[in-house]
């Protein structure tokens, strides 16, 4: 009998605990997905371009999409500076950030309103780059540019830093391309994002391009 009793209370321990897995899991792919729909172009101090894999200084299609994106805010006037970030891996003849200040230079914005920060091989560290950065500027309100499914995580990474940050995401490009490939950001970012909250690092954490 006690033997029984216990088995029924263990039986409802792990029906509770994926219970409360399922409504973690749940609930922030909901986030993801809302915060994915979400276009804030608050006039701020800079629009921040996060980082995606170059070819010898050439954007690849998601970095493209995301420069024109800031692009179109640069000349909306939502911010007066765009800042590009994101390293580059050894041997590499420009960094992410670079790649993007070429790019943007050649489709007509001000040279003297770009901002390349080569640092970081992951989103968190170009964004604690980005904050030392604004920091010692004077620069404080963000809008960040990043696929819909990065957005929830950047932002929560550039607030957890001090910065006043909102998301301006793409609405073209790979990330967006088919039901199929949102479905399986959405995954990847769940996961990224809880890991982020549990550990304060990323997943990926050092390799080019990972976001």
């Amino acid at each position: 009998m006690p033997f029984l009793l216990f088995s029924k209370t263990l039986r409802r321990l792990v029906l509770a605990l994926l219970l409360a897995v399922l409504v973690v899991l749940g609930g922030t792919a909901a986030g993801v997905w809302w915060t994915a729909r979400a276009d804030d172009r608050t006039r701020s101090d800079a629009i921040v371009v996060l980082g995606a894999s170059q070819f010898d200084g050439r954007p690849s299609p998601v970095l493209t999409a995301r420069l024109e994106h800031a692009r179109t805010l640069y000349e909306a006037g939502v911010a007066p500076r765009v800042i590009t970030v994101g390293g580059g891996a050894p041997g590499d003849r420009f960094t992410e950030a670079q790649a993007g200040e070429r790019y943007l230079r050649s489709r007509g914005v001000d040279r003297y309103d770009i901002l390349a920060l080569g640092e970081g091989r992951d989103t968190l560290r170009s964004l604690q780059a980005l904050e030392r950065t604004m920091q010692e500027r004077g620069w404080r309100s963000i809008v960040i540019v990043t696929d819909p499914w990065h957005s929830m995580r950047s932002r929560r990474m550039a607030s957890d830093l001090g910065l006043q940050a909102v998301t301006s995401p793409t609405r073209s490009g790979p990330s967006v391309r088919t039901r199929e490939t949102e479905l399986r950001y959405i995954a990847r970012e769940t996961a990224a994002y809880l890991y982020y909250r549990a550990f304060g690092g990323t997943v990926g954490e050092g390799v080019p391009g990972a976001v």
